[in-house]
């Protein structure tokens, strides 16, 4: 068997970096990505099957501009978007008045144990430093109720690699091993959608679970 090679984490970003860039774009990320129109059917549509039947309440965490919050709360659910970004939840709350958007980071929830009905974290995990992502995870499972639903979007590669996003560094995950840190922080795995790069985006995957145990 070839000895698998050491996880090329490198170039760990911190929070502070990663909303001072977001920041920076936000108005260009907003005019590129902040309507469920950029979002692909199929997306939407697994979003949907795991999240909108929930009663209770669900957080959109990272939730950029709020487009995705507004999508659940269209399908009546009763979500919250959260971001750490001011310019994304200034801009949420003007463009959804309706909705509930609010600041906030994906390691500190200030939610209750077991409060939160289901998680939806689209494409938020994917400047986590790795060595990170089982005490975020694990903060999901404290928050959430026993079998609600976690649905993530990630980027895929062959390994755990940094690669320089047009924002801030990120990181690709196979997605079995995502998968394994999932089912170690309490979670399994229930659905997977992954994605072939294109021209336009590269290879992504999004992955549902649902909180396992009590």
């Amino acid at each position: 068997m070839r000895p698998r090679r050491p996880y090329l984490y490198g170039r760990a970003v911190d929070d502070t970096r990663v909303r001072q860039a977001y920041g920076a774009v936000a108005e260009l990320y907003i005019e590129l990505f902040g309507s469920t129109a950029q979002v692909h059917p199929d997306d939407l549509a697994l979003i949907g099957r795991h999240l909108a039947a929930r009663t209770g309440p669900v957080l959109d965490l990272g939730c950029g501009p709020g487009h995705l919050t507004d999508h659940l709360r269209s399908l009546g659910v009763d979500a919250t978007g959260i971001d750490m970004v001011p310019e994304f939840v200034a801009h949420a709350r003007a463009t959804h008045p309706g909705g509930a958007y609010r600041l906030g980071s994906l390691d500190d929830l200030a939610v209750p144990d077991h409060s939160v009905d289901g998680i939806l974290a689209w494409y938020s995990l994917i400047h986590l430093p790795p060595p990170d992502l089982d005490g975020v995870l694990a903060g999901f499972r404290r928050a959430i109720v026993p079998a609600g639903p976690l649905v993530v979007g990630i980027f895929v590669g062959d390994e755990v690699s940094a690669f320089d996003h047009k924002v801030a560094t990120a990181y690709r995950w196979p997605v079995d091993e995502f998968s394994a840190r999932l089912r170690r922080a309490g979670f399994a795995e229930v659905e997977r959608l992954p994605r072939l790069d294109d021209d336009t985006h590269r290879p992504h995957a999004a992955v549902a679970a649902v909180a396992s145990g009590a």
